[in-house]
């Protein structure tokens, strides 16, 4: 097939990936690529990296190979050609070259030691170190993260050529930074395969450092660190008070940053509350963005929980998601942790996920924020309920349905507040302790014994519940 023949049939075969494709991803994957040739059987193209190469072959070919196969022929197969590297740009006999110089003259690696790697055990591939749970796939997005979640996807994209170079995330404990700071590493190697990745903890970090000084390891530590392109270091605050440890990792930082990689930093206060760390440190994590992580507000809390649910294969009813919404005052993990809880019991005994096994489940485990019931409340939902005006309650009249609202009010007021029976009995009608034993024992007696009055009461008693939610 002659070259003009190929070539208009590869732009066929665009013109019809182009309406398979958003108009981003058309222009980002498929634009660049160009045929180079076609033996009638195999197509080369030219790809710019390896990302396109993974992003093709996972993604594309489902409706790719269709489209080839119609226009190509049947037996077509891809082949994907990259350029070759491009020379090293020249370096300015004026510039400092000093804190570079040595790793980029450095071209035998093989005698590098890599801590991540157990002695005798040889590893030519840097192990990134990453959790593939932690995606970006299943990190929920909501006003107290968006920054944070925004900013990582575009380093992920462009690792060290954004402004946010370093990215510091901060926040407190539970609130998903370890989970983005991992979402990026993934990212990036799903676009970048290339591209040399490593998560690590600092408390690692440190361990690495110090087991190097004592085996007189240390370049081969420095120089480990300065081949990566992504360095992702959790909880930096712990290198608080540790001088040496500070000046290694300043080495190192100062090398990434000369190099145009790029650097992603958790911690659990921002920049300027961070103690005992050295101020050259501090200036240079002040460099790019700092974006902070807060609590989940409400309509991030009943996303995450619904995916949380999906997750599990738990069937959730929209009154259980917003009851635990509602209820659960406490960061995702805390959320997380509830709810796998809550799933795991309801398996075991073999019950439905209710409201009232919610509840019953969950104050075992994480801080319930029900605002406190009282009397008033019960009485109004009750009254609600019956339809009985709030004046004829509170009347002397004792006709047998106001008489049996006052009992279903005492009864609800005993079991869910703190108020003493002669308490009850004085908010509702100016009775004494001995009426309000008798209305607990007459509706604990009709519950019992009629269906339908119990049907009733459950209903009366989750509107008191929900009455009470924020």
């Amino acid at each position: 097939m002659v070259t003009e023949s190929y070539s208009s049939t590869w732009q066929a075969c665009l013109s019809q990936i182009r309406e398979q494709t958003s108009a981003d991803d058309f222009a980002k994957w498929f634009e660049p690529l160009v045929p180079l040739d076609f033996d009638g059987t195999t197509l080369q193209l030219r790809v710019p990296n390896e990302s396109y190469v993974y992003h093709i072959e996972k993604n594309c070919l489902q409706f790719l190979r269709p489209i080839l196969y119609r226009l190509f022929g049947m037996k077509t197969r891809l082949r994907y050609v990259m350029p070759k590297a491009q020379a090293a740009t020249p370096v300015s006999g004026a510039a400092d070259t000093t804190a570079i110089g040595k790793f980029i003259a450095q071209t035998d690696t093989a005698n590098i030691k890599n801590p991540f790697v157990v002695p005798g055990i040889r590893k030519t591939i840097i192990d990134p170190q990453l959790n593939m749970n932690y995606s970006f796939d299943d990190f929920i997005e909501g006003e107290c993260n968006r920054l944070a979640r925004s900013a990582g996807l575009a380093v992920a994209a462009a690792p060290g050529t954004t402004p946010f170079n370093p990215l510091y995330i901060y926040g407190s404990s539970g609130l998903g930074k370890t989970h983005v700071a991992q979402a990026i590493g993934i990212e990036t190697k799903r676009r970048h395969p290339q591209m040399q990745v490593l998560y690590v903890p600092m408390n690692k970090f440190q361990a690495q450092y110090t087991s190097a000084m004592l085996n007189k390891e240390f370049n081969d530590f420095i120089q480990f660190y300065q081949m990566i392109d992504l360095l992702i270091i959790d909880d930096i605050q712990e290198i608080a008070g540790k001088e040496k440890t500070q000046n290694a990792f300043f080495t190192i930082f100062n090398h990434l940053q000369l190099a145009g990689k790029q650097l992603v930093i958790t911690s659990d206060k921002p920049p300027v509350e961070l103690k005992d760390i050295e101020q050259r440190l501090i200036t240079r994590f002040k460099w790019g963005l700092s974006a902070q992580l807060v609590q989940p507000d409400y309509e991030t809390k009943v996303k995450i929980i619904r995916h949380k649910a999906a997750r599990l294969g738990a069937d959730l009813s929209e009154e259980v998601v917003h009851y635990l919404a509602e209820n659960i005052d406490a960061n995702v993990r805390e959320i997380e942790g509830a709810l796998s809880s809550l799933v795991a019991n309801a398996a075991f005994m073999n019950k439905r996920i209710t409201t009232a096994l919610a509840k019953e489940i969950l104050k075992v485990y994480v801080r319930i924020s029900l605002k406190e019931i009282t009397i008033d409340d019960i009485r109004a939902v009750v009254c609600e309920y019956l339809g009985i005006d709030a004046r004829i309650f509170d009347s002397p009249k004792r006709t047998r349905e106001i008489a049996q609202a006052r009992q279903i009010a005492m009864f609800l007021s005993k079991k869910h507040t703190k108020a003493s029976l002669t308490a009850i009995g004085a908010a509702i009608g100016g009775k004494n302790h001995a009426t309000v034993l008798h209305a607990c024992k007459t509706i604990s007696n009709l519950t019992e014994t009629d269906k339908a009055f119990r049907a009733q009461m459950e209903e009366i008693e989750k509107r008191v519940v929900m009455k009470t939610k924020g």
